[in-house]
């Protein structure tokens, strides 16, 4: 035993010899000697065994426990450092969602990035549906009202950038600063104030949202669906209305009746929160609205002078359709930028798969949509008629806005074939009624507007046949009365019809004093 305390001693003195930082410096251990087996010489005094044992065995407990305890405390903190992470991964992902859910845990920096990426070259591409409109309408109309178009769809476009800036932004969006209503229960109008974009530069910290995108490319995104509701009344009044106040009622709608209504379901407003509508990219928001307000002015207009007499239905070719057919194409290809960037979201695997599978479904519907009208119109016209199956296309990509995502490949296919089929019935029906339609935009934009928004019951879960029917009678009869309102105030004020000398001249030289094809004019 007295072997074995020896040992035991020695071990500990060359273990504290070699400087171990966590046992604190006795100072007797350099210059010890064993004398006997019960004693031991350090620094001239004798001590015994037991005693040292003793003594450096507690040294060396101390010295133990204090080392324990610093690890103790660097554990405590590396777990403080790990819950800390977690919660800032947490808090990147939206508040329902875990990892799990979106398939793959994105940084929120990559989110912004390529969510705002998503909404700019959206964006562009439905400002390119600007250029699709005005070839369509030049080419649906006659000669001699050509410019007249073209200048309209310039001016009307520049104005809604300016007007929407001013007004509409905001409007649409207050992000819970409600002029009438709240975020809670739904409100009815939004805020009033202009557009202000985040700083030059911008860090993380003081972006608006830097969970979603940045201000500027949600701006320009959402100011294209405004410039294209006001395409849609260009088309079907044309001919026949005046330059400026047609351009009067084109900053009422783009500034105030578009954004207003837009923002009951977009901007967090009364028929999403309250009757729970769905219409994703804008069957209703955006198409049947301009679909109403072209209704209005074509009633309170008249139709063109001619069109209509003794009964019959004189048809009037348009001039070039080729144009048209360049328009329509156009068009198609803006809306994959309409629908694809209405997935608001492209920063994880499954937003992009959506995004794919929205232009997929978009770009099905458009032929359903004009393989329908060509069917249709061989059997009842013993003739395909080409202007029915540009209309035919318009018609399926107007039906599927509403819900591009959930249907499959087939279903988004029928329910295009669908507004095919509604607008080869619904042009000749308005001539029967005397509503003068130039380039059909009241049977694309609204009859099928109105069919999509009702088709997203058969796809998607979350939308009821009730709240979709009372939400599309909400929109038309405000923006109808509101429109026929500013409509018959113009009339009274300005007057909103040429002369019946320069309908028939024609509005390129009546109304601007050019003409887009001089070459061929008889005079």
């Amino acid at each position: 035993m007295k072997v074995f305390k020896l040992w035991m001693v020695a071990l500990l003195m060359a273990f504290l010899s070699i400087g171990v930082s966590a046992v604190p410096d006795t100072g007797w251990a350099q210059d010890a000697v064993v004398e006997d087996e019960d004693t031991i010489t350090v620094d001239g005094d004798d001590l015994l065994i037991d005693d040292v044992a003793e003594e450096a065995v507690e040294d060396t407990g101390e010295a133990i426990e204090d080392t324990g305890e610093a690890i103790g405390d660097a554990a405590e903190a590396t777990g403080d450092a790990i819950e800390a992470t977690a919660e800032d991964v947490e808090d990147a992902l939206t508040a329902d969602e875990t990892i799990s859910d979106v398939g793959v845990a994105a940084s929120t920096d990559s989110i912004f990035i390529f969510n705002s990426l998503l909404f700019l070259i959206g964006g562009f591409l439905v400002m390119f549906m600007a250029a699709g409109f005005a070839m369509l309408e030049a080419g649906l109309v006659r000669s001699k009202n050509v410019a007249m178009q073209l200048t309209k769809n310039v001016a009307l476009f520049s104005l809604a950038g300016i007007f929407y800036y001013l007004i509409g932004y905001n409007l649409m969006y207050p992000l819970g600063s409600w002029s009438i209503g709240a975020d809670e229960t739904g409100g009815y109008l939004g805020a009033f104030g202009v557009a202000v974009l985040e700083g030059v530069g911008v860090a993380r910290d003081a972006a608006d949202d830097y969970g979603y995108a940045s201000t500027g490319s949600d701006f320009f995104f959402q100011l294209m669906f405004c410039a294209a509701t006001a395409s849609i009344v260009s088309g079907a009044l044309a001919e026949r209305i005046k330059l400026w106040p047609f351009l009067i009622f084109t900053i009422v709608l783009t500034g105030i009746i578009y954004p207003i209504q837009a923002s009951w379901k977009w901007g967090g407003g009364f028929l999403d929160s309250q009757y729970g509508f769905q219409d994703f990219a804008g069957s209703t928001v955006v198409h049947s609205v301009g679909g109403w307000a072209a209704l209005a002015g074509a009633l309170i207009l008249g139709p063109r002078i001619g069109k209509y007499t003794a009964g019959r239905v004189n048809p009037f070719p348009g001039s070039n359709l080729a144009l048209a057919t360049l328009g329509t194409f156009i068009l198609w290809l803006g809306w994959f930028g309409f629908n694809g960037g209405s997935q608001l979201a492209m920063g994880t695997v499954g937003d992009v798969a959506d995004v794919s599978r929205i232009f997929a479904n978009t770009n099905t519907a458009a032929a359903g949509g004009s393989v329908a009208a060509l069917i249709l119109t061989q059997i009842l016209y013993k003739k395909v008629d080409l202007t029915m199956v540009l209309n035919g296309a318009l018609a399926g990509l107007v039906s599927i806005t509403a819900e591009p995502l959930t249907p499959t490949l087939g279903a988004a296919t029928l329910i295009g074939a669908v507004g095919g089929v509604i607008v080869v019935f619904a042009i000749p029906l308005l001539d029967k009624v005397k509503v003068d339609d130039v380039v059909g935009a009241i049977p694309v934009h609204l009859f099928c507007g109105i069919w999509g928004t009702i088709a997203v019951v058969f796809t998607n879960d979350a939308a009821t046949i009730g709240g979709q029917l009372i939400s599309i009678i909400i929109v038309g009869v405000f923006v109808f009365v509101v429109s026929a309102i500013v409509w018959f105030i113009l009339k009274m004020i300005m007057g909103i019809r040429v002369s019946e000398e320069e309908e028939i001249a024609g509005l390129d030289l009546s109304e601007l004093g050019m003409e887009a094809y001089p070459e061929f004019s008889k005079g």
